[in-house]
């Protein structure tokens, strides 16, 4: 597993950046292929946030932890992200199919701009990432996983077109696909 930590108003020891890796590292079992984890340490008011985002093939899981203590702050957001991992997998193998976590993801570069809108209509946050062929209850999994309204994707059931799924205000969830 490959790491990337960040240090937002806060120096960490290296003994909590080892002990990170150790915990971070057991979830590795999961996930037959080469994992990111991308770790993010900060500090406000005496309270301390561990987020953790992993990347394997294209899925994500992020969870966010605060407590008083980091240590404790890194094993509440491993023990958060196993059980979304252990849900969702489960989850995928029942509805969709087998294999769903080890598909590789096809090289495909394209950009996504997320934008507040603002009265002069500045964008203020470019995001760029590859959109990986899926089925709209896999698009929907992994909207959940992130915590988003929405989720960008290509219908693998739609000859690889641009969808969109989206969480509407009556708790149900939407489908917008693109036509020519």
């Amino acid at each position: 597993m490959k790491f990337t930590f960040t240090e937002k108003k806060v120096e960490i020891s290296p003994e909590l950046r080892e002990y990170a890796e150790k915990k971070i590292s057991k979830l590795d079992k999961f996930f037959r292929q080469e994992s990111e984890a991308f770790v993010t340490f900060s500090a406000m008011r005496g309270r301390y946030l561990a987020e953790v985002t992993l990347n394997n093939n294209g899925m994500f899981y992020r969870v966010s932890e605060t407590t008083s203590d980091m240590f404790a702050s890194v094993d509440s957001a491993v023990a958060a992200i196993e059980r979304q991992i252990r849900k969702n997998k489960t989850r995928l193998e029942k509805r969709l199919r087998d294999g769903a976590f080890e598909r590789e993801i096809k090289p495909a570069v394209t950009g996504m701009q997320e934008d507040t809108e603002e009265p002069d209509l500045t964008i203020v946050r470019t995001k760029r990432f590859s959109i990986k062929p899926m089925t709209p209850e896999e698009a929907i999994l992994q909207m959940n996983l992130l915590e988003h309204e929405f989720f960008v994707f290509k219908n693998q059931n739609d000859d690889e077109e641009f969808a969109i799924v989206y969480k509407r205000k009556d708790g149900g969830y939407g489908l917008i696909e693109c036509r020519d």
